[in-house]
């Protein structure tokens, strides 16, 4: 396997910083794994039956557990929809210690198996969910159900987007407590029209992400998978931020990539995640994550 990725060959931007931890006698403590778009070839509408994990992927970050290193899954999906992929990922080994999980953009944080939420930040959503519905009132709106392995949603998400059960629910009652995180879906909008309409709004009191469609996850002020990254780290104490290799292609991504030691971007991601990045890897479809991984730890 390739130890200098295409994407950075042939774009070189951005180049490695110069910092001190990209040089080649530094070894990842940490290493936090975004799933859909860097170790799940994502495409926009897919089922779950994408959700497969490829043998370089799967042999690299073994390689890292084989190394002394934590692999710490980092997404936006909500808790129940990332215990799967530990699993197919065979984490954690037997007699290992249980998995650390930052879930729903950092605003949970939870061991596996079983789960077992140890950290959550929660917020009052309902300003502004309402302040989006008054541009876009057909919009979607979804809450993790956690109970149910599910959401509580206004109407049904497009097939493939959301995992578990979908329980209609009014949006009054939806966000009319606090929450972690919301999803806002307008399948008739782009990630352009939301873009522009967060910035037009402010949506104070919240932060906010928008992926690669119309599709906004509100989050508390502050939070992102960052600082659920160094709620784990002080969990396992002894580790900061200089000790993490982060792998991401989402703009859910980009404060992660900032905060991490060696912040990578996968080859496919906008260039707004790229600009964050220390280095651009190879694209999902050309194993960017477990090429990155490899610069670490190699095969033997």
């Amino acid at each position: 396997m390739e130890t200098e990725p295409r994407a950075q060959r042939a774009a070189q931007s951005p180049e490695d910083r110069s910092n001190p931890n990209h040089s080649a006698d530094w070894t990842p403590k940490v290493v936090a794994l975004d799933i859909d778009g860097t170790l799940l070839k994502w495409v926009d509408g897919q089922t779950e039956d994408y959700e497969t994990i490829t043998a370089p992927v799967h042999d690299a970050v073994h390689r890292a557990l084989d190394a002394g290193a934590h692999i710490v899954l980092s997404s936006g999906r909500s808790p129940h929809g990332m215990t799967r992929i530990a699993d197919l990922l065979h984490l954690p080994r037997e007699g290992a210690d249980r998995l650390w999980v930052v879930a729903s953009n950092g605003a949970v944080v939870f061991r596996y198996p079983p789960m077992e939420v140890v950290h959550e930040e929660t917020f009052d959503a309902a300003p502004a969910v309402a302040a989006v519905l008054e541009h876009h009132p057909d919009a979607l709106v979804a809450v993790e159900e956690r109970e149910v392995g599910g959401y509580r949603v206004n109407r049904v998400f497009p097939e493939g987007e959301l995992s578990g059960e979908q329980v209609i629910t009014r949006v009054e009652d939806i966000v009319g407590e606090p929450v972690s995180r919301v999803i806002i879906r307008d399948p008739e909008a782009t990630a352009d029209d939301f873009i522009e309409l967060s910035a037009r709004l402010g949506l104070h009191g919240t932060d906010y992400v928008i992926g690669w469609t119309a599709w906004m996850d509100l989050s508390p002020v502050g939070v992102s998978k960052a600082s659920g990254l160094q709620h784990v780290c002080d969990a396992i104490g002894g580790l900061t931020a200089a000790d993490v290799l982060a792998i991401g292609d989402g703009r859910n991504d980009i404060e992660m990539l900032r905060w991490a030691g060696r912040g990578v971007a996968m080859g496919q991601a906008v260039d707004e995640v790229k600009a964050a990045a220390d280095f651009v890897t190879d694209s999902v479809h050309d194993e960017g994550a477990a090429v990155e991984m490899s610069r670490w730890f190699p095969p033997r």
